[in-house]
């Protein structure tokens, strides 16, 4: 599996260029899963549910599974958060996974970066950020891209990771 990030501040784009690159890639017949990185408390259960009963009676781990989906939900009852690593180990073989978030890890990523939040480049700080995608024209030591040149994007991270 050949794994790249997208990476930035919120609300600079991440998640919509996620999901622009995994239709991108999928159209090109490739295999694509992600892994999001979320910095609050989610749940995608809901309470009176059978499996979130299952989780409120204490089971450490409750599979949902349908003819459309399958879903494993893990609690981890104050237990660290599993490293990326770990994560990544969880996923079925494809040929590329695509992560939004976990900006500290070593992985190679593209940053998407919108002037309009005022946010600071993370990039000039960041060797692991191969690129970035944005909104304005950017001087860096770098690629830059049009944040909504997908095809461009995606041409780029398949050309680092060789697919």
């Amino acid at each position: 599996m050949k794994l790249y990030g997208v990476t930035g501040w919120k609300n600079a784009g991440k998640t919509g260029l996620m999901e622009r690159l995994v239709a991108e890639m999928a159209a090109r017949g490739l295999s694509v899963s992600t892994v999001k990185h979320a910095h609050h408390s989610f749940d995608v259960d809901h309470p009176g549910r059978d499996s979130y009963r299952h989780r409120q009676a204490g089971a450490g781990e409750v599979l949902l599974a349908s003819r459309h989906r399958v879903a494993l939900m893990r609690e981890l009852r104050g237990a660290s958060e599993p490293p990326l690593a770990d994560l990544l180990a969880m996923l079925a073989p494809c040929d590329l996974v695509l992560v939004e978030g976990y900006k500290r890890d070593r992985h190679p990523k593209i940053e998407a970066f919108r002037a309009e939040t005022g946010n600071a480049l993370i990039a000039p700080g960041d060797p692991t950020i191969r690129a970035v995608a944005s909104d304005v024209p950017l001087d860096l030591d770098r690629p830059v891209f049009d944040l909504n040149d997908t095809a461009a994007i995606a041409d780029f991270i398949l050309g680092e990771v060789g697919l």
